[in-house]
């Protein structure tokens, strides 16, 4: 099956992701820090802060999406809940992300965002028609009497509808 390698790549990803993502804006916050200029006259110490900041909160919610996906590729289950949701956000960002680097950067970068997008989008979709397996009732090997109970429905089929 393609599922665990799938989620594995997808878990490597993000957190190389997340250490580059963090490292990059920890790095240009060291710039402007450095540079001690005004941007429309801001802080430098402030817009060096909140770099910082950002860097660390998008390169802890990244980490936090390759947990997920760790997660799913130790468990062999599909993502339910907040990490289901984790995983949607992240492909969103990703195709955001894609978008401003085809304008900003250039085809390179975007090429990069649509693979991680790609991927996080296939990590979901190959456990989506997982479900668990319902438990099945007995069944008695003696016929009953009765309608409906030799397997045949109570009610007729449904009427077809008309478009």
């Amino acid at each position: 099956m393609v599922r665990r390698p799938v989620a594995w790549i997808v878990a490597v990803v993000l957190f190389v992701e997340a250490l580059g993502v963090a490292a990059l804006n920890w790095f240009l916050g060291i710039v402007v820090d450095r540079q001690d200029m005004s941007l429309a006259g801001l802080d430098p110490h402030v817009m060096s802060t909140s770099s910082k900041i950002g860097g660390i909160v998008f390169g802890l919610y990244f980490a936090f999406c390759g947990l997920v996906a760790l997660l799913v590729a130790l468990r062999d289950r599909r993502p339910a809940g907040l990490g289901r949701i984790l995983l949607i956000s992240a492909a969103v960002v990703h195709g955001l992300l894609g978008a401003f680097a085809w304008g900003l950067m250039g085809w390179p970068e975007f090429l990069f965002m649509v693979v991680v997008l790609a991927l996080i989008v296939l990590l979901l979709m190959t456990y989506d028609g997982q479900e668990a397996p319902a438990a099945t009732e007995p069944q008695d090997s003696a016929p009953q009497d009765g309608p409906g109970t030799n397997g045949s429905p109570l009610t007729g089929p449904a009427a077809p509808t008309t478009p």
